[in-house]
């Protein structure tokens, strides 16, 4: 449908109409109520899109996630082998693992405290098991990305917060025990980590 152009006074509405021919000149009102007769009203179509918007807020002796802990994908290979997820967010592998496409990501915990403030960290347990439709896997030796790196554990490790304003970042790793021919899947699984302020 071609809208109407420049109507004003007694111009004319143009010739083609709704895909009809009109043939001759009206006034500004016949012509609108001949369009309305002919066409009647047309609908308006509109559509609304949702977005997000992120931050995460953390407040004085606090922490917060920023990633999870996410080895990738992989093809497996015909040995059981292993993925390694260093802090710093490189893999490797072993065994025949072939490590595919990108994805991955260390876990990333956020906190606030103050500077030289002590900070104890520990994990709830020292490995755990992810499920999907195979056989279970187990994460274990997860790595604190600290100065120096640090395998943490049941025990809670101590360390000093160096930034002078309190905020601090820290990314963990860990190896993932993959079995021979592993079943292709999604797998998942849960572990907690605790920081206690002094």
């Amino acid at each position: 449908m071609q809208f109407l152009e420049y109507l004003y006074g007694s111009r004319s509405i143009p010739q083609l109409m709704c895909g009809a021919e009109n043939k001759f000149p009206v006034k500004l009102a016949m012509g609108i109520a001949a369009v309305f007769a002919v066409c009647g009203p047309q609908q308006v179509l509109a559509e609304t899109e949702p977005a997000n918007a992120e931050i995460t807020v953390v407040r004085p002796l606090s922490f917060v996630i920023d990633d999870n802990l996410d080895f990738g994908s992989l093809i497996p290979g015909t040995a059981a082998g292993t993925v390694v997820m260093a802090p710093t967010g490189t893999r490797t592998a072993n065994n025949g693992i072939v490590l595919v496409g990108g994805g991955q990501s260390t876990a990333t915990f956020s906190g606030q405290g103050s500077f030289n403030q002590r900070v104890d960290i520990s994990l709830g347990a020292n490995s755990i098991l992810i499920t999907g439709p195979g056989a279970p896997m187990r994460v274990r030796t997860f790595v604190i990305g600290s100065t120096p790196t640090a395998v943490l554990t049941t025990a809670p490790l101590r360390f000093r917060i160096a930034a002078t304003n309190g905020i601090f970042t820290f990314p963990i790793g860990a190896t993932l025990e993959v079995g021979a021919n592993q079943v292709p899947g999604k797998y998942t699984g849960n572990w907690s980590i605790t920081l206690n302020y002094f």
